[in-house]
């Protein structure tokens, strides 16, 4: 069992993610492996008073860039928004930007 903390792993501040705390969505860099049911129960175990409606994921897969050495590529990563309920109450770390 994951912690809380490994698998939301830093909140996504932007100003279309800020448009979207009008409409109770909040965004959240999740890791690579977590599933929507782990999304849930972790920010509902980090935010006391937080009940979570829906969970939307998207997974990002990392560009290839010609660098000196060859190819790399850049990190892949995963995004979640969340939904909470009418009753829930608001992510706490949001609030004042």
């Amino acid at each position: 069992m994951k912690s809380p903390y490994e698998v939301i792993l830093r909140p996504i501040v932007t100003e279309k993610s800020m448009d979207l705390i009008n409409e109770n969505k909040y965004t959240f860099k999740v890791d690579k492996k977590a599933n929507k049911p782990e999304i849930k129960k972790a920010l509902e175990a980090i935010f006391d008073g937080v009940k979570v409606k829906k969970v939307r994921t998207m997974n990002y897969v990392g560009k290839k860039r010609r660098t000196k050495f060859g190819y790399g590529k850049s990190n892949d990563r995963k995004k979640a928004i969340v939904t909470l309920t009418d009753d829930s109450k608001e992510i706490e770390f949001f609030e004042g930007m």
